[in-house]
């Protein structure tokens, strides 16, 4: 794997020329996938700036142009029409001004008044390297190009220099908006900070720290923080680092969220309980961005990175990581958030596949397996013989689902464990399962957990292998995202 010099991994995009190479190149890969928005070079990381405004979904990610490497970053745009069919829009933001010179870091979105504004943090560093973060906002222009505003604030002294992921939040009850802040404290505990203001372009303060009771300590920074209103319930969302969790192996980096109670009078968040929900059980899913839904209040609609910090995956070799997850609409049921892959992907749907005439598996499909009971054993990308691949299996006795990728020949980030597990009180009665070229996302019981990981068959592995009592339909899938070269 190459070693990238700072020079090299914060080297200025000057012409889309110096890329078309490298885009040209790796298109060709093996893993480049069909239905998921994916990096058009480079790496691809946090989703940001979710937000659906005249007529379109537009949709922005981390984009690092060179190569499978964290280094200058901007935001990269991308549209759709109906969350299913994506179009590479080009760069938005560009790291151009003093105050994000070694990057545009993650963000959010607001419509307001016909207008669309961006929020993101500003990664200033000195000439001794030392970061400033700054909250910046922008706005969209109808052509999709970015105008710059005044940054908002600058870092508050009381943190350390991590404070990023501004999340924009308009309060109806009290006419304020309020922008969170992913942060650490001084003695190096995870939080969220607070600003508002009566605009929300201008007049910014700090306000406070958020309290969440039962959550003083818990991890050493909180990224990507944001509170959303669903059905009913407030629903705080947050990406706590370097601790684990019960059932997540030795990862130490967390998609998760808190049901309760927002005071924004007092900036307390009431948890129904202590218990941090993961939010996705599955190996690869970080910095998850919801968007409000303008048909529907009651929900919100979520895409996350499938993909983790300090993590490699195989296709680093070919210069280019990372794709989203496809957009989920968010509810709440029995006190837990269920996330459902979005109606618009049933027309993606192709050929049915009869698994009484093959077993080979499409390396684009979606999979639905309806239990009459007992135990499953399900492999996907299993071996001629029957052997390896990735398994999922459910022991009904226990009532637990395991989802198991130690049998790919292709492993990757193995220290933070192959084995993820998920109780299911009720037992396992339903399955609806998405695979892309090098990614699976597992849908369990109508939404009550998701598995999101990325895999990378090798020749050979192309079978699929079911024990247990089910009935099972596979379609081929379509092409949703198209390979466009755009800067």
């Amino acid at each position: 794997m190459k070693t990238w010099t700072k020079e090299e991994r914060y080297r200025v995009l000057k012409s889309e020329e110096e890329i078309r190479p490298l885009f040209e190149s790796i298109v060709k890969s093996d893993y480049r996938q069909h239905y998921h928005i994916q990096s058009v070079t480079g790496l691809l990381n946090d989703p940001n700036g979710f937000v659906y405004h005249g007529g379109l979904w537009h949709l922005f990610y981390q984009w690092c142009p060179w190569g499978a490497v964290h280094g200058l970053k901007y935001w990269y745009h991308t549209v759709s029409e109906d969350l299913v069919t994506w179009k590479n829009a080009g760069v938005c933001i560009r790291p151009d001004t003093l105050y994000d010179n070694k990057g545009a870091y993650s963000g959010s979105a607001l419509p307001e008044d016909g207008e669309v504004y961006l929020y993101y943090t500003g990664n200033h560093r000195d000439e001794n390297w030392v970061r400033k973060p700054y909250t910046c906002i922008v706005k969209l222009r109808d052509d999709g190009t970015a105008e710059k505003l005044d940054p908002l604030f600058g870092p508050n002294e009381n943190y350390t220099e991590h404070q990023r992921d501004p999340k924009i939040i308009y309060n109806e009850e009290n006419g304020k908006y309020y922008i969170v802040l992913g942060a650490q404290t001084s003695d190096k505990k995870g939080c969220v900070i607070i600003y508002s203001s009566d605009s929300p372009t201008e007049g910014w303060s700090f306000a406070g720290q958020l309290r969440i009771p039962g959550f003083e300590d818990f991890g050493d920074m909180w990224e990507c923080p944001s509170i959303e209103k669903i059905s009913g319930y407030d629903v705080l969302l947050f990406c706590p680092q370097h601790l684990t969790l019960p059932g997540r192996g030795g990862s130490i980096h967390h998609s998760g969220y808190l049901l309760g109670h927002m005071d924004w009078e007092s900036l307390t968040f009431a948890p129904d309980n202590t218990r941090f929900h993961v939010l996705d059980f599955g190996f690869d899913s970080y910095a998850a961005e919801c968007a409000a839904n303008p048909s529907d209040k009651n929900k919100a609609t979520l895409v996350a990175w499938m993909g983790l910090p300090d993590a490699s995956y195989p296709t680093d070799d070919e210069d280019w990581s990372g794709c989203l997850t496809l957009p989920r609409e968010l509810r709440v049921r029995d006190r837990r958030l269920i996330q459902q892959p979005i109606d618009g992907l049933r027309k993606l749907r192709g050929a049915r596949i009869d698994l009484e005439e093959t077993d080979i598996l499409p390396r684009v499909c979606e999979l639905e397996l309806i239990m009459r009971g007992g135990d499953l054993e399900l492999s996907l990308f299993a071996g001629e013989n029957g052997a390896g691949g990735l398994r999922i299996a459910y022991d009904d006795a226990a009532r637990e689902i395991t989802v198991d990728r130690s049998q790919m020949k292709r492993r990757f980030n193995t220290e933070w464990g192959e084995e993820r597990r998920r109780p299911l009180p009720k037992g396992l009665f339903h399955l609806r399962i998405f695979i892309d070229r090098s990614s699976v996302e597992i849908f369990v019981n109508d939404g009550d957990a998701v598995f999101s990981s990325r895999v990378f068959p090798t020749e050979g592995e192309d079978r699929i292998k079911l024990k247990g009592d089910a009935s099972v339909r596979l379609w081929e899938l379509g092409r949703a995202v198209e390979e466009d070269f755009a800067v």
